[in-house]
């Protein structure tokens, strides 16, 4: 059994770690920090302890393993007090604030012995699962150039921010699912072209962005815009023998937003409508185009990796090299902004 805690209590806990946690046989759900209890708006969860006194859960042997699920300004100190209290920590995006402070907490976790990691549950989701069979099936020939997009139109979230700061900057909050899913298929790329825009002006939000990563002659490019009233594809992909396209998104975030939970069989999980499209070259030179049936997504995986490093002992998925790199490209992306 894995034994954990979580500091926060809001959203990011209860809506994309516990509804995943609490299904699983192997992970007991031990203790919730949280600072202001006056400000809980969510139902306790029955078995669980909620308390205000940090010390109290850094100081339980019991537990193994604490959650970091806060402001991103936070991270670091509260990922230094968890290592230093002999504890495996699992936190949430962006890892930190700066690269140099993912390598200190990275070697304080080395130097103790200990797990610290990124929670990128987005390596789980069902789109980029399917576009990864899609192209390990080979009727894509040479793969030539992937698009992957996550657009909105939200114009009021940068319109009501009216100054700069890197740390809630769209690359930030939103490149860091996006870019982590490029390097744990991909790698780390050849060359980088940074397009990373203020759409509202100087001193205003990142609302915008426009990453192209180079290996080889394959071009993966990762844009995201708070101002697209009509979304891009999720994903298109093209080789020298055919093309997929994947309109819609891995649809966990939207069933936990309607309060629709993994217990439900059919959570998550995309209907004919949602699938992909294939159009390819056949051996004969017939052009052929068939729905791609997705791969279900589960953010939950995580945590049985988690599991599996922490009492098993096998390797981290999550390396500490692929998040420093990406750490590395938020922090490129955003130098030139004010």
């Amino acid at each position: 059994m894995l034994t954990i805690g979580y500091i926060g209590n809001g959203k990011s806990t209860n809506r994309y770690h516990l509804p995943f946690v609490l299904q699983r046989d192997n992970i007991k759900v031990k203790t919730i920090y949280r600072r202001t209890p006056e400000n809980d708006s969510w139902d306790k969860i029955a078995g669980v302890h909620y308390t205000s006194d940090l010390d109290e859960m850094l100081r339980d042997e019991e537990i193994q393993l604490i959650v970091i699920c806060t402001k991103h300004d936070s991270h670091y100190d509260y990922a230094r007090k968890v290592l230093e209290h002999n504890k495996h920590c699992l936190v949430e995006k962006p890892f930190m604030e700066t690269s140099e402070q993912a390598k200190e907490i990275f070697a304080l976790a080395k130097e103790k012995g200990l797990i610290v990691q990124a929670y990128q549950n987005r390596r789980f989701d069902s789109d980029f699962l399917t576009v990864q069979k899609v192209i390990e099936e080979g009727k894509l020939g040479d793969l030539l150039e992937v698009e992957m997009h996550y657009d909105y139109y939200r114009p009021e979230v940068p319109e009501s921010v009216h100054h700069f700061e890197a740390g809630s900057s769209f690359l930030y909050e939103h490149g860091c699912h996006t870019l982590d899913q490029v390097i744990s298929y991909f790698g780390k790329p050849d060359e980088i072209h940074y397009d990373v825009r203020q759409l509202l002006g100087e001193g205003r939000k990142n609302d915008y962005f426009d990453l192209d990563l180079y290996y080889g002659g394959l071009k993966v490019s990762v844009k995201s815009s708070y101002f697209r009233v009509k979304e891009r594809p999720s994903f298109v992909v093209h080789g020298n023998k055919g093309s997929f396209v994947k309109e819609t998104k891995d649809r966990q975030e939207e069933h936990l937003k309607l309060f629709y939970m993994p217990d439900n069989k059919d959570f998550g999980i995309d209907t004919l409508q949602h699938y992909g499209v294939l159009t390819y070259v056949d051996e004969d030179g017939t052009i052929r185009e068939e729905k791609v049936k997705s791969v279900n997504g589960d953010y939950g995986r995580v945590y049985d990796d988690l599991y599996e490093a922490v009492i098993n002992g096998k390797d981290k998925t999550i390396t500490d090299e692929e998040t420093l790199l990406q750490m590395e490209m938020l922090e490129t992306g955003v130098k030139n902004l004010s």
